[in-house]
């Protein structure tokens, strides 16, 4: 059986609550989550606590996810974790901008649970 000791930790950065709780209810039988609601936030939970992968919404006020992408991979003591950005827009040149800002991959809003699991379990490995 797994104890929340030994599960990996997923950190989800969005603005909107109800993306968190979605995202949250979704992973939480099988990974430990924490919670950000800004891009600010973010970068402090990664300084102060282990985290393992990171879903980070694009579109927040204050710090959009790319400048966060940009300063977690700028800190060696975040370089390495798994970026997953989560985003509403489907531009090419947005994704484009994600991966050179850091980001392995992309999820498209509303997040399709299947194709979530799989790319969390995938980046983890």
């Amino acid at each position: 059986m797994n104890t929340q000791n030994n599960r990996r930790t997923v950190l989800i950065v969005d603005d909107t609550p109800d993306n968190i709780t979605l995202l949250s209810n979704l992973l939480k039988d099988k990974y430990n989550t924490k919670v950000a609601t800004s891009g600010a936030t973010a970068l402090q939970i990664v300084a102060s606590s282990k985290v393992d992968l990171i879903l980070l919404d694009i579109m927040m006020p204050d710090m959009d996810g790319i400048e966060t992408c940009r300063r977690l991979k700028a800190d060696p003591g975040s370089s390495a974790i798994p970026v997953v950005f989560l985003t509403a827009k489907s531009q090419q040149e947005d994704e484009s901008l994600g991966r050179s800002a850091g980001a392995v991959d992309f999820l498209r809003k509303p997040v399709n649970p299947d194709l979530l699991f799989a790319r969390v379990a995938a980046h983890l490995k």
